[in-house]
């Protein structure tokens, strides 16, 4: 072989090694585990079906809550609106702000904006109105039960339990335990046993907490694994179920569900187009159907098991 030829192969090979070691040095630590996580959670099956889709007409969809008895409640900007179990409206409700975030408890519907509560019958009329409470208040998540109300304000980082006077009984996140909450997401729910469930989304984990605001336990970790939370605030939104909770993510925008002790039993919708910063609101009364509200095209998606 020509001699010159033998020196501008020699030159190439050692080239493209010095090209891999730069790549190599660049790229995020464990990406190539990181790619194949990746490609082994496309390879789990959703094991729910979207069954339904419904285009909310009254404006931007933001939140979505459901009660044991099927009724159907959602809300955005600016309105509630109550439907049936075949989506046919019973009322619809303008509110003088954005809805952010949706609860009910027996014939009462809790709709907060972001600096108050309002208080609705199972008319839709407006009975009460809570707040504002704190400055630079910014509500993202409200719940209810029989003698609570919680709402998750992110603007100051903490938890309100109010009686359902409205009535502040305790605040959550002001002494030795903290919420780290990078973005506007975060949510809170209440059982009917008065436990108090918090998505610290800077922490990727859910914390439970009893009434009086003692901390209890948690779980989560950030990852792409089936059972970690993606994203930069993870997770964004969460609904408690008998099965233990139904969470949404962004970064993957994908729905799964976790057993009570927050271990991974399966996707939900995994393989879809939703943008992956705007993560789906998520209700369900039963477990058996799962109602996700998408900002993204003003939807409400009805997922049901395969």
């Amino acid at each position: 072989m020509n001699k010159k030829i033998v020196t501008i192969l020699s030159v190439l090979i050692v080239l493209v090694f010095i090209g891999y070691i730069i790549y190599d040095s660049t790229r995020p630590a464990g990406s190539a585990k990181n790619e194949d996580k990746i490609s082994q959670i496309q390879q789990i099956p959703d094991a729910w079906k979207i069954s339904s889709e419904f285009k909310v007409t009254e404006g931007l969809l933001k939140a979505v809550t459901v009660s044991p008895a099927g009724k159907i409640y959602l809300g955005g900007d600016s309105f509630v609106s109550c439907y049936d179990k075949d989506l046919k409206q019973i009322w619809n409700t303008k509110t003088s702000s954005p809805v952010t975030a949706l609860s009910n408890f027996g014939d009462t519907v809790f709709a907060s904006t972001a600096e108050q509560i309002f208080v609705m019958d199972a008319t839709g009329k407006v009975l009460n109105e809570w707040g504002p409470f704190e400055d630079s208040c910014m509500i993202t998540s409200v719940s209810s039960n029989k003698n609570f109300v919680a709402f998750a304000d992110a603007g100051n980082k903490m938890v309100f339990i109010l009686d359902k006077g409205g009535e502040v009984k305790k605040m959550i996140g002001q002494n030795e335990r903290h919420f780290v909450i990078p973005s506007p997401f975060f949510d809170v729910a209440l059982d009917n046993d008065n436990n108090i469930y918090v998505a610290n989304t800077g922490e990727h984990r859910i914390e439970t907490y009893t009434i009086e605001g003692v901390f209890k336990s948690q779980f989560g970790e950030a990852g792409t694994a089936p059972g970690a939370f993606c994203g930069c605030c993870a997770p964004p939104h969460f609904a408690l179920i008998p099965e233990g909770y139904v969470t949404a993510e962004k970064g993957i925008n994908r729905i799964k569900i976790l057993n009570k002790k927050g271990e991974f039993v399966e996707f939900v919708n995994s393989k879809n187009d939703f943008v992956k910063s705007v993560p789906l609101d998520l209700a369900s009364a039963d477990g058996e159907t799962i109602y996700g509200a998408y900002p993204g095209d003003s939807k409400l998606y009805v997922f049901t098991r395969k």
